[in-house]
């Protein structure tokens, strides 16, 4: 009796923990190895994952004004979408759908299967097809809660958050005892410049904005916060200067105990750690870390989502995906709908593979969006926003963001031109079935049939009979 949509339950803490559960994942436990082998030493290292922060801090206070500015949800999407046009939104949504998040959360997943299986193996490695059956195993749990209920969802997610910042703190706290009692040896000529190779930092970068990657999650969810005018801005300050400080010092503790080459020769590098400084938690912290990786899973789910609710709204997306669940207020088709391709990616991927496969995209996009930032302040210079940014915040975060991109073809041209091409091959795409003005009919009928192929094929089938049929006509009056 009631009327349908999606309910405004994300308080300011459920929003920080949204925000907390999305970056500190498996970034942080995975992404050091990625960074070190790209920056070349331990001080450069540490110097990206700062620079990462302060980074993310830019783009976090510009999606904050774009969501004070900007009142749907839908993130990346609706941004680029309401600034930029159809067109850029359509191809970041194309390659997000297609490459970007299967990506993303098939990394999460296996981080997730790695580390909950790393302490039934020690010091062997896990097999690597029961790993990806436990990854599958957490995904389809996740995607099991997202489709149950939101309210649900929501308290794991705050849960979980405390689980992280635990996990953080156990890797932390015996990290700077070590270093106070004097272990500084793997410290000792920490900015060696020969090992340095600058055509290799972009990927360094990718590495470890990986880790914080999620700053960006309330934007997804816009509609559905309470007081999104105050709540936006407090939450992504707060959430990343706490994941800066942590980052920071787990990043110190791991390279307290461990030399150079066991961070590189390392598969999952909490464990690692955690056999050389604290032996009695050998089992305690990779679960722990696997919660955290679950709690990422369960964030991405949750704000994608809503990226294709939105975009089945406002006309790029088939309709299917604009309904919500009568009774559990869900967006269930959304939910559902990356089932396939995350399944597909974690069975045939590789987490490093993977990253760099994806992060081309997500930044080229994240750029476009802030850049937008600065197009709609031009156009738009009557319009209010409660909160607002200095002019050189999103200036600085959008020439970065490309230049990183553009880097990054002489860094990883293989994956790179991947992902390059499959956000190009949404362009056909969009000219053919969102641009060119049809039918009322033929649009519903691409619309529906866009991902049910049996439909697509039913009515194929049925036209070329009428053809078959109109031949046949023809040679018998001939």
């Amino acid at each position: 009796e009631e009327a349908i949509f999606l309910r405004k339950k994300i308080t300011l803490l459920r929003a920080f923990s949204l925000l907390i559960g999305s970056m500190v994942g498996s970034g942080i436990f995975i992404s050091p190895k990625g960074v070190l082998k790209n920056s070349g030493s331990v001080g450069f290292s540490l110097v990206v994952w700062f620079a990462c922060g302060i980074l993310s801090m830019f783009g976090a206070l510009c999606y904050a004004e774009l969501g004070t500015r900007i009142t749907k949800s839908g993130g990346h999407y609706i941004y680029i979408l309401e600034t930029l046009g159809p067109l850029p939104s359509f191809l970041f949504l194309w390659a997000e759908f297609f490459a970007i998040r299967p990506a993303n959360s098939a990394v999460v997943s296996l981080a997730f299967g790695r580390y909950m299986l790393e302490p039934f193996f020690a010091p062997c490695a896990a097999p690597v097809p029961a790993v990806k059956l436990v990854s599958l195993l957490g995904y389809y749990m996740v995607l099991t809660l997202n489709s149950w209920s939101v309210t649900w969802s929501a308290r794991l997610q705050t849960a979980l958050s405390v689980v992280k910042l635990l996990a953080l703190a156990l890797i932390i706290v015996p990290g700077m005892m070590l270093l106070a009692q004097g272990h500084t040896e793997n410290f000792q000529d920490a900015f060696d410049r020969q090992s340095l190779v600058l055509d290799k930092l972009p990927l360094a970068f990718y590495a470890g904005m990986f880790a914080y990657s999620g700053w960006f999650q309330a934007s997804f969810v816009r509609e559905e916060l309470v007081r999104p005018e105050r709540n936006i801005p407090l939450a992504v300050i707060i959430s990343v200067i706490t994941v800066i400080v942590g980052y920071m010092l787990t990043n110190v503790s791991y390279y307290t105990v461990l030399a150079t080459q066991d961070v590189l020769a390392s598969p999952a590098v909490a464990v690692s750690f955690v056999q050389r400084a604290f032996k009695s938690l050998i089992s305690v912290v990779p679960v722990l870390v696997a919660l955290s990786c679950f709690g990422t899973m369960n964030g991405g789910i949750f704000t994608f989502s809503r990226t294709l609710f939105v975009a089945s709204r406002e006309g790029q997306w088939p309709p299917l995906f604009s309904m919500i669940h009568i009774r559990r207020h869900t967006p269930l088709p959304a939910v559902m709908l990356m089932f396939p391709l995350v399944t597909a990616m974690v069975c045939i991927g590789d987490i490093y593979h993977l990253l760099n496969f994806f992060s081309f995209s997500r930044w080229l996009f994240i750029g476009l969006a802030t850049l937008g930032l600065i197009v709609h302040r031009y156009r738009h210079p009557e319009l209010h926003s409660p909160f607002k940014v200095p002019l050189f915040v999103p200036v600085s975060f959008t020439i970065i963001c490309l230049f990183t991109v553009a880097m990054s073809f002489y860094s990883d041209p293989v994956n790179i031109s991947i992902g390059c091409t499959m956000v190009l091959s949404g362009f056909p795409v969009y000219y053919l079935i969102i641009h060119k003005q049809m039918s009322d009919r033929c649009r519903n009928l691409f619309s529906s049939s866009l991902f049910f192929f049996p439909t697509l094929s039913d009515y194929l089938t049925h036209k070329l009979q009428l053809l078959l049929e109109v031949v046949q006509q023809e040679i018998k009056t001939y």
